[in-house]
């Protein structure tokens, strides 16, 4: 393992040992990494140094690195290669590692690198890339070990040999049928137990649980989730086993979705990393909060229109922005409740009314509590009974409102197919900001008389 302290140190002596032609002595630092850490190596040493790198790096060194560079770099690596590594090295990845790879690139680029294949491996590849880009089919590898119902268990084994340096995963034999429809699953364990000469049919289990390859990839990895899988086969809509997903395959998904709902809630945009440009990451941000911006003008001509409560009674502008950001800050709590609870649950009617009663207790108790402090500072601070009952009665209904407005918005986007993360912290934010400034101001309003 390579600990990050240690990360620079290996890039210098990488950088020295290229320098001065020492390839005896690079290839010997680099067996001693974890391909991930190989990754991380390549795209730190100078771009002119690239060439040399892979140059002193065998087929099987470079397959295992690719998965781990992102798939713009993926491309210019494969590009730099001569046709005699560059077909190898696609021929031996894992479809759906290549599948990932080829899926931004243009038709043209796609075909000629497919074309470079082997012509059943580019076939492969190809109806991967045919499945929506979020679905099962899009993650799966043709990777795998099947057998047909009419095999011993001795026969299973023997072909379990055979391809031990093919298969993605053998944790799982699939058994298929005369029309390659999965019909049972044997695992790895009760392959080793079994008499050679029982019949697979014997021994293999027929409930199995599979997923269509269309199914979302998000509904593939809960499935992980519910039953511990190591791996999950993937069917069409006739049941024919087209191919597997593995755990680490599900790892990916995860990442992935967690990131898109990440920057879904916090409305900065997809695909904005550390590497992104200035321009770039601006333009991805600007709509939303261009939006957010016109959203909240609505503030303004709200306080606006309260000018003469304001101007007879000043010290409620010294709660305005408390009123605003509590209320807000409970809705984006609220909102993260649920959208991780969406995220790892299906939940239904029943479900959501009891989470709807039990933010709004949630949310009764935190106004009460806050509602009570804040109306006693008020009090002590201004000097003013009634403002503390203004401003604390005001923040009471307002944090209720502002629970309320974090809950029921996602579940109402889910309920509707769309993503509940697109209902953005900011964008709750923003319209808990108005309802909160309403209630403050229209409760200051009413009680004038007795304020001045």
């Amino acid at each position: 393992m390579v600990v990050k302290e240690n990360r620079e140190e290996l890039t210098i002596a990488l950088n020295r040992t290229l320098k001065e032609g020492d390839r005896e002595g690079f290839v010997k630092l680099l067996k001693d990494l974890r391909p991930y850490d190989q990754a991380i190596q390549y795209m730190k040493i100078p771009r002119k140094l690239h060439p040399i790198f892979v140059d002193c790096m065998d087929l099987s060194m470079l397959t295992e690195m690719l998965p781990y560079l992102k798939a713009k770099n993926q491309v210019e690596l494969i590009q730099s290669l001569d046709p005699d590594k560059a077909i190898p090295i696609l021929d031996m990845m894992q479809n759906d590692d290549l599948a990932a790879m080829l899926t931004d690139l243009k038709p043209e680029e796609i075909d000629r690198l497919t074309n470079m294949m082997v012509r059943e491996e580019a076939e492969n590849v190809r109806k991967i890339l045919d499945y929506p880009a979020d679905s099962a089919g899009r993650s799966m590898t043709n990777r795998f070990v099947w057998v047909h119902e009419n095999y011993s268990v001795a026969k299973t084994t023997e072909k379990l040999r055979y391809y031990s340096g093919y298969a993605t995963s053998m944790n799982y034999i699939y058994v298929i049928n005369n029309d390659k429809q999965l019909i049972g699953v044997v695992s790895y364990r009760q392959l080793l137990l079994a008499d050679p000469d029982a019949k697979i049919t014997d021994i293999m289990s027929r409930r199995v649980i599979s997923v269509d390859a269309f199914t979302d990839q998000e509904d593939v990895a809960k499935q992980f989730a519910r039953y511990d899988f190591v791996s999950v086969p993937v069917t069409d809509e006739d049941g024919v086993l087209v191919g597997i997903i593995t755990f680490d395959d599900v790892i990916d998904i995860i990442v992935r979705e967690a990131d898109e709902d990440i920057e879904m809630l916090m409305a900065s945009g997809k695909q904005i990393d550390f590497h992104t440009k200035p321009l770039t990451a601006a333009y991805k941000r600007l709509p939303w909060l261009i939006l957010l911006l016109f959203i909240g003008l609505v503030s303004g001509s709200i306080i606006s229109g309260f000018e003469a409560t304001l101007e007879q009674v000043v010290a409620l502008a010294f709660f305005m922005p408390l009123i605003a950001g509590m209320t807000g800050n409970t809705g984006t709590q609220s909102l993260a409740v649920v959208v991780r609870g969406l995220a790892s649950d299906d939940i239904d009617l029943k479900q959501s009314l009891k989470l709807i009663v039990r933010e709004l207790i949630v949310g009764v108790i935190i106004g009460i509590t806050c509602g009570a402090l804040i109306a006693v500072i008020a009090f002590i601070w201004q000097g003013s009974f009634m403002l503390g009952i203004v401003v604390g009665s005001s923040l009471v209904l307002t944090l209720i409102i502002g629970t309320f407005a974090g809950t029921i918005i996602p579940l109402i986007l889910s309920r509707f197919k769309f993503d509940p993360a697109v209902a953005s912290g900011p964008l709750i934010t923003t319209v808990n900001d108005i309802l909160s400034l309403l209630i403050y101001f229209g409760i200051a309003t009413a009680f004038l008389s007795k304020l001045t």
